[in-house]
């Protein structure tokens, strides 16, 4: 046996613990990054990232609103294309995709934000605390 495969179990085993102690917080560690988290944080914002003040709930919220506007809007404007059409069939056709996909992007938004709630409802801290008011 060369130097070289006498070392390399040892190595390994070095590296193996090497790369345990990154990945396994101790609470001194944990509570470190802790204190920098909080004194990054500025006056007045959201210390959560779930619950009815949270982050992701107010992301979520403000998405879904841009999402039903753009749908009302799209719906409003297939309606118009369709009203204006004048009888040519390519226009109509036009006119019904339109409020067909406003319509389809709205049903996919409410399943998304359906989605969202549960995967957060499950995972939040608590069970059913967080979640959204819309």
């Amino acid at each position: 046996m060369n130097k070289l495969q006498k070392l390399t179990p040892i190595v390994l085993a070095a590296t193996l613990v090497f790369v345990a102690t990154l990945f396994v917080p101790t609470d001194t560690f944990a509570s470190s990054i802790m204190d920098g988290v909080n004194a990054a944080r500025g006056e007045g914002q959201p210390a959560d990232l779930f619950g009815s003040t949270g982050i992701v709930t107010t992301i979520t919220n403000v998405l879904l609103f841009i999402i039903g506007a753009l749908s009302v809007v799209m719906l409003i404007i297939g309606g118009l294309r369709y009203v204006v059409s004048g009888g040519n069939s390519t226009q109509v056709t036009a006119a019904k995709n339109t409020i067909l996909y406003a319509i389809v992007g709205l049903v996919i938004a409410f399943l998304a934000f359906a989605a969202i709630n549960f995967v957060i409802n499950t995972l939040a801290p608590g069970g059913t605390s967080g979640g959204t008011n819309v």
